[in-house]
């Protein structure tokens, strides 16, 4: 277990160092001069030096990149050119709306997916199963943005249940306008980032109930004359859970990545606005340190989600010793 703990971090540190390679080396082949895009074409050449020193245009790229890294080895992801401010508080506000956006949305993901795979299971070949696996497909075939526009038009714009975008009383890192408000304008978000995921998870726990219905203990437990009910819910259930605990690890890499464009449809103060706000502004100190974090978030996520599998299972463990 410890061997393969130590290979997971070894793992985890190459991954995010590549990964920080790659986030430099593609904003440093945006076409132009970055203190240019920044400051127009009309800048004076004194003030375009300075930006250019600012941001260590004048130093070679392999400096650059030495001294961007070391920075963020210490969590210094530099200052804002936009916002004169640290980008670290900056994504420390936004957090305050995605992490709730994201966990939301993870909560409504398995509400619903859970009760759905098991309806399958229990139902299969018949007309619940086929109604699950039609929603999985076209939840699956649907992009976030897209339901996300639908949820509006419904929701907002004709029934007048909730707003179409915004973020009530946002005053930075608090929620200014109260708990309940808050809730009421991430509902929409989080369900439009909640259904494709839903849709993945419900086929993945019928899949994992359907195997473990086809085991030998599930066969004694009726025989022993154990309620249909019970098999599901005390037999086959527990014992399928770490497939779709596995994949819901992975969703919330995936709720919080996608929080940057389903942010963008509801107008939501979240870091995928921060985000989109910097590309737009040419910030890209922003952008450098917005994108490695998610990046950073990602690969962390899944690492997690492996030691607990490995914990879980016993044959990981002994086959990583």
């Amino acid at each position: 277990m410890l061997a393969f703990l130590l290979r997971r971090l070894v793992s985890l540190i190459v991954t995010v160092w590549l990964a920080s390679i790659v986030v430099f080396a593609v904003l440093q082949l945006v076409p132009g001069d970055p203190a240019l895009l920044m400051l127009g074409v009309n800048a004076q050449p004194d003030t375009l030096a300075a930006l250019r020193g600012q941001m260590g245009l004048d130093q070679p790229v392999l400096t650059r990149y030495l001294q961007w890294a070391g920075a963020l080895a210490r969590g210094d992801l530099g200052v804002s050119l936009t916002y004169a401010r640290p980008v670290a508080e900056l994504v420390a506000e936004r957090l305050a709306v995605t992490l709730p956006l994201a966990l939301l949305s993870l909560v409504i993901s398995t509400a619903l997916a859970l009760p759905l795979g098991l309806l399958a299971a229990a139902q299969r070949g018949r007309g619940g199963d086929w109604a699950v696996l039609g929603f999985s497909q076209l939840g699956v075939s649907m992009p976030s943005f897209w339901i996300a526009i639908l949820l509006i038009l419904l929701f907002s714009l004709t029934l007048h249940w909730f707003p179409a975008g915004g973020f009530p009383g946002w005053t930075g890192p608090g929620w200014g306008g109260g708990i309940g408000p808050a809730l009421h304008a991430l509902l929409l978000p989080a369900l439009a980032l909640a259904l494709p995921e839903a849709a993945i998870l419900a086929r993945v726990t019928r899949t994992a109930v359907l195997d473990t219905l086809a085991e030998d203990h599930i066969r004694t437990a009726r025989a022993k004359g154990v309620s249909r009910t019970a098999v599901l819910l005390r037999h086959a259930l527990p014992n399928a859970l770490i497939p779709v605990a596995t994949v819901l690890g992975l969703q919330i890499s995936f709720l919080v990545a996608g929080a940057v464009v389903v942010e963008n449809v509801f107008t939501l103060p979240g870091l995928g606005r921060l985000l989109y706000q910097a590309i737009g502004q040419r910030d890209l100190i922003v952008v450098q340190g917005v994108v490695v974090l998610l990046a950073l978030f990602v690969v962390v996520v899944n690492a997690l989600v492996d030691i607990a599998c490995a914990l879980a299972d016993p044959r990981p463990k002994g086959v990583s010793s």
